[in-house]
């Protein structure tokens, strides 16, 4: 099977963002780590591989020069070959997706697709499931659990109030990795000197397709401003009571 892992790379969590130029990040000294929850769908790909003699793993990403560096990450955790469509533009996620599903396709017969979730930069929760009615496949999203049996799968994802949905779909589909799945390997000594040979397929965006109108556009990019501290009232509790309810009336004016 030709099992495909989407991927995309964000800023490490403990990365300090600020504004430039009221459009875009300052990448400076910016440490750009595979997004968490594609850890989760690289893991049960390489897992399904293992179950599936012969099977293949490929990596797809689009963006800029510096996602070969999560390309190669991902091959060094196990997978055999990795696609960047590279871009410095801007897109929308209608056409990322489009991108994305032409680039599969170009991929030959493909099985199985697994993604993140989400990504932790913008949280769109979106491309996973453009990419799969681009390709005209089932699609599961937030599973937990993950079964591959008489090709078919078998997920189950959580949905409200603790309780658990279980999703039966024929191959090929989609399916969106979250937390709980399972637990991401790390890349090994021998995997990140190997992941160093490995040729990475390239695309423009043009090779791909002709894309439409972007219908989102970024007017402007700002940090929110910092909540100032809260005040601590004294005194005896009928006083302080007395207090913030003036405050609420005079100052905060919520009541």
């Amino acid at each position: 099977m030709n099992i495909i892992v989407l991927v995309k790379q964000v800023p490490d969590t403990e990365a300090v963002l600020s504004v430039k130029e009221g459009k875009s990040i300052n990448e400076e000294n910016i440490k750009w780590i595979i997004s968490p929850y594609d850890e989760y769908a690289i893991e049960e790909a390489l897992k399904l591989k293992e179950k599936l003699p012969g099977s293949t793993v490929k990596v797809i990403s689009l963006g800029p020069n510096r996602v070969e560096s999560t390309l190669r990450s991902a091959l060094a955790m196990g997978a055999d070959s990795a696609a960047h469509i590279e871009t410095d533009s801007f897109f929308d996620k209608k056409n990322i997706s489009l991108l994305i599903g032409e680039a599969i396709k170009k991929s030959g017969e493909f099985g199985v697709i697994f993604s993140g979730r989400q990504s932790i930069d913008d949280d769109s929760y979106q491309t996973h499931i453009l990419v799969a009615e681009i390709l005209g496949i089932p699609v599961a999203t937030n599973i937990t659990s993950f079964v591959f049996e008489d090709n078919k799968v078998i997920v189950e994802r959580e949905i409200d109030e603790g309780s658990v949905e279980k999703i039966e779909m024929p191959v090929p589909c989609l399916v969106a990795a979250t937390k709980g799945l399972n637990e991401p390997r790390y890349a090994s000594l021998m995997g990140i000197m190997k992941a160093k040979k490995i040729p990475i397929e390239k695309f423009k965006p043009e090779d791909l397709t002709t894309l439409p109108e972007n219908m989102v556009s970024v007017e402007k990019l700002f940090s929110l401003p910092e909540k100032p501290q809260g005040r601590v009232l004294e005194g005896e509790p009928e006083d302080m009571v007395i207090e913030l309810v003036k405050l609420l009336k005079e100052e905060a004016k919520v009541l």
